[in-house]
């Protein structure tokens, strides 16, 4: 009964994933045309996220998230997988938005992503992580004190306004507990341990059932708005882009790999509870989506489908 609730969620996270979008590459954009509000309500998406850890707290159910502390890996890592996601056009959720919606070339950054990971299963650095521990009441004060501002703000605002925030706050609150129940839920987890796998050939490596479970709902609720919204459209890809988007993927695999966590990690899991490696990492990716959109338009410019 509990798998069946949390696979439901997963299927509303992927339905407002993929009709309000959770893609910093599009809210760099957004910003450079003069949009700010949509790559803040980016960043603040995870806002919500600390009802869960509460929630956690009060039926004494065992917390999995980690903290660490600041480390230039963080910073490395998301500027490398910034830098892909411009060269993709689309980060970690977009991706798989984009191919439910038919764009068949985002095959190639998902297989980059598993090559990426692969690369830093065999070669890995010391990256010296720090754990450190969760804050409790400074945390809740904290980001409760920001989702009631925010929800008043958006109370009194238009209609666009409230289904932008909503949608993407009510995506961090389903993460939140999505997270509670299965830690190692994401796309990038499961393409984390199956490289792991391939490479260190140990079975118990492998993703369990459940995992592959979330992956196929968190499709299913991308395929379902896609067919709703009438945004389903077969896009051929030429070889060109197939081995660009490969390259791409491969760049958000090793940046993943090195910030432990692509940006839907860093935006619905370490900066809601406040981790200095997210907040450094999800600098690091605006920087290489900045980096990446520069180099595009100005020294190497490869047109690709949107």
């Amino acid at each position: 009964m509990l798998l069946s609730l949390v696979l439901l969620a997963v299927i509303a996270l992927g339905y407002l994933a993929q009709t309000t979008g959770l893609c910093m590459f599009k809210g760099v954009n957004e910003w450079r045309d003069g949009n700010k509000e949509y790559l803040m309500s980016i960043l603040l998406s995870g806002v919500l996220v600390w009802v869960s850890t509460l929630f956690a707290y009060l039926v004494d159910i065992p917390l999995h998230f980690t903290m660490y502390k600041m480390n230039i890996w963080f910073l490395f890592g998301g500027f490398l997988f910034g830098l892909g996601a411009a060269l993709n056009q689309g980060c970690g959720i977009s991706t798989l938005g984009k191919l439910t919606r038919g764009d068949i070339k985002m095959l190639a950054t998902i297989l980059g992503w598993l090559a990426g990971w692969t690369i830093l299963a065999y070669w890995s650095p010391d990256r010296g992580f720090v754990q450190i521990p969760i804050h409790k009441l400074s945390h809740y004060l904290l980001l409760g004190s920001i989702s009631l501002l925010l929800i008043v703000w958006i109370s009194f605002s238009n209609k666009r306004r409230k289904k932008l925030w909503f949608s993407m706050m009510g995506i961090g609150l389903l993460s939140g507990f999505i997270y509670l129940y299965q830690p190692r839920w994401s796309p990038n987890a499961i393409l984390n341990q199956l490289s792991s796998a391939l490479t260190e050939n140990k079975l118990y490596n492998w993703p369990i059932f459940e995992q592959y479970l979330f992956f196929i709902a968190l499709l299913t609720g991308m395929l379902f708005a896609a067919w709703r919204t009438n945004k389903f459209l077969f896009v051929p890809a030429k070889f060109q882009q197939w081995m660009v988007h490969f390259c791409a993927g491969t760049l958000m695999g090793i940046g993943a790999s090195l910030a432990l966590g692509g940006n839907s990690v860093q935006l619905l899991l370490a900066m809601p509870i406040l981790s200095p490696g997210g907040f450094v990492a999800v600098a690091g990716i605006l920087v290489g989506i900045w980096s990446g959109i520069h180099i595009q338009k100005h020294l190497i410019p490869i047109t690709l489908n949107k």
